[in-house]
């Protein structure tokens, strides 16, 4: 979906926006009301704003700012906090080129952590076209290339996570997310049946996450289903 980014970061409709006002938005908005709700939570966020902003000025190949800044944004928003950066470790970073050389993706690292290297952000570019090439090392296990970002975004251990923003030059944002805003803004962690990721990463990460944000439910595993 696209929206204008002036729009939505001057918007002021979403700055008070409860954990209840998030529920009733997931309970009764349309898909326009979520991604216009999400996108001026995630804005709200310095780091957010700013990462965007450096980012559209560097003609890269697709990409998509995705996963930890974004959700846990929102989860900050929900918990009420005045610093909605806390708790966030870093900012994901996927773009696609289908040049799958490691020197085709350093460079494009090098040019985006040149670009943010003044605003105290842990930014982690990642070339989404080569992950299956390192995978398997990392984790254990054999995936297929990803299509296109939207695959990419799609293989999160859990539905909250799959979410993305995007900025180009000309003024428009671009949001995504592969399973609506339901499970987020209800703050509902929900094992995805698209991931890649095993059992281990899913129980890991919602063990930090609330420790973090204890107002989240966690959901059990369910071993994902096929990829399309």
């Amino acid at each position: 979906m696209l929206l204008d980014y002036a729009d939505v970061r001057d918007h002021r409709d979403f700055d008070l926006l409860t954990a209840q006002g998030l529920c009733d938005l997931a309970a009764s908005g349309s898909p326009e009301e979520q991604a216009a709700a999400f996108a001026a939570t995630a804005l709200r966020n310095p780091s957010v704003r700013n990462v965007l902003e450096r980012l559209a000025e560097l003609n890269l190949p697709a990409w998509y700012l995705t996963a930890g800044s974004l959700f846990q944004t929102v989860w900050n928003a929900a918990a009420g906090r005045a610093d909605l950066g806390a708790g966030i470790r870093d900012h994901d970073l996927f773009f696609f080129d289908p040049d799958t050389s490691w020197d085709a993706e350093d460079a494009v690292i090098k040019k985006c952590l040149a670009a943010v290297a003044d605003l105290g952000v842990e930014l982690e570019p990642r070339n989404q076209a080569r992950v299956h090439l390192w995978y398997p090392q990392k984790w254990g296990k054999e995936i297929a290339p990803y299509r296109d970002l939207a695959d990419a975004i799609s293989s999160f251990a859990a539905t909250s996570c799959c979410v993305g923003l995007s900025l180009d030059a000309g003024g428009k944002l671009a949001v995504h997310s592969t399973h609506g805003f339901a499970d987020l803004f209800n703050l509902v962690l929900r094992p995805n049946p698209l991931t890649v990721a095993p059992q281990a990463v899913y129980d890991t990460k919602a063990e930090r996450w609330m420790q973090e944000w204890p107002q989240l439910t966690k959901l059990p595993w369910v071993e994902p289903t096929s990829r399309p």
